[in-house]
């Protein structure tokens, strides 16, 4: 029996490794899959819902690890997981995406010699001074299996020296969750409970900390969506560290009527969301590949991206992060200049399939 860790921590990972724990139960009499939660997010809103509607089982190990600095939550998780790794002794352990979750436990992995996999290998945003960036950078370069979501994956793994053997182009499994819970997603009454119109709200989402943990920046954001819902509704659902700053800061009472404060949602209300926007502006990544996906129109405010190809074949614009220039694009957009977009190769929902195919052919 082969006996695979996969490693979850924040929202991004639970729509990575649902789908794939759902195929390989396929192979549930060669394979025990099991899920281990770092705690990474640990606010209930952030992380256990997910669970629930990704049909994710509960978490055979939980790390409870919780915040901290960046070294203090990543030390913290290798120390927890590599005590799970000496007694669970498994033949694999899988980590997804780029969080401080997916490094530590990579690291744990390597140090006992145990195979690794990453599932969204080679995505690069060419900037370093991101987190996130090295931690796909190392993570890559130690992996033994990398699992590619898109063409520029595959072109800068090449360019760094990783062995042809160890790629693996499989698609965008971030997709295989959209397509397996759509049932559930259009069933979402999220838009009669916010009182929008579907197809007539623009929907916005800041979360890194360069815009929500400066002072300065933050109020600009604000006098930005306030410009913005003049024209359109704007649904702004906050991450718990915005609407602390925004408290701190007595930011609040700044807000137009015309703009829409949730509190962090769950998968299928968000997807919703995100499928019935006329727009959605965002700083995050995986949103970008969710409107590719979707057909809606997307503004990405950062200066660069990892995932290029929701720019060059998808709906996504790369404006990067002057607010102005932001402003001056959604108004294009909502004056007619809509951008056509295209479903990216292997883009199909069947991702966690040809992964799990994979893993079930493998020799320990």
């Amino acid at each position: 029996m082969i006996k695979i860790i996969s490693v979850v921590g924040a929202r991004p990972n639970f729509m990575k490794i649902a789908p794939l724990h759902i195929a390989l139960d396929k192979y549930k009499d060669k394979i025990t899959h099991l899920v281990c939660h770092t705690g990474q997010h640990f606010d209930a809103k952030m992380s256990d819902v997910f669970f629930n509607e990704l049909n994710l089982p509960k978490p055979h190990f939980h790390l409870g690890v919780g915040g901290g600095s960046h070294a203090e939550q990543t030390a913290a998780i290798m120390i927890k997981f590599e005590e799970v790794v000496l007694k669970e002794k498994p033949d694999m352990i899988i980590v997804p995406g780029d969080v401080n979750s997916t490094v530590a436990c990579s690291l744990v992995a390597k140090k006992l010699n145990i195979k690794l996999a990453h599932i969204e290998s080679g995505l690069r945003s060419f900037d370093r001074t991101m987190p996130e960036e090295i931690n796909r950078l190392i993570t890559d370069v130690i992996s033994d299996y990398l699992f590619v979501s898109e063409e520029s994956g595959l072109v800068n793994l090449r360019k760094e020296g990783i062995d042809e053997s160890k790629i693996h182009f499989v698609g965008n499994i971030i997709i295989d969750s959209i397509v397996n819970n759509m049932h559930k997603i259009d069933k979402s009454d999220i838009t009669e409970r916010l009182n929008i119109e579907k197809r007539n709200y623009i929907l916005v989402t800041f979360h890194r900390p360069a815009n929500v943990d400066d002072k300065d920046k933050l109020i600009e954001i604000i006098e930005f969506l306030n410009k913005l819902s003049l024209h359109k509704k704007v649904v702004f659902p906050i991450h718990p560290r915005t609407r602390n700053n925004m408290i701190k800061w007595n930011i609040f009472d700044t807000l137009s009527s015309n703009i829409i404060i949730n509190e962090p949602m769950g998968y299928v209300d968000f997807v919703n969301l995100t499928k019935n926007a006329f727009l959605v502006i965002t700083d995050s990544g995986g949103i970008q590949e969710e409107t590719t996906f979707l057909g809606v129109q997307c503004i990405t405010v950062r200066e660069n991206t990892e995932r290029p190809v929701t720019v060059t074949v998808g709906t996504n614009q790369l404006i990067g992060t002057n607010l102005n220039n932001v402003y001056n694009a959604a108004m294009l957009i909502v004056n007619g200049n809509i951008k056509k977009g295209n479903i990216p190769e292997l883009w199909d929902g069947q991702t966690a399939v040809r992964i799990a195919d994979f893993l079930a052919k493998m020799e320990f």
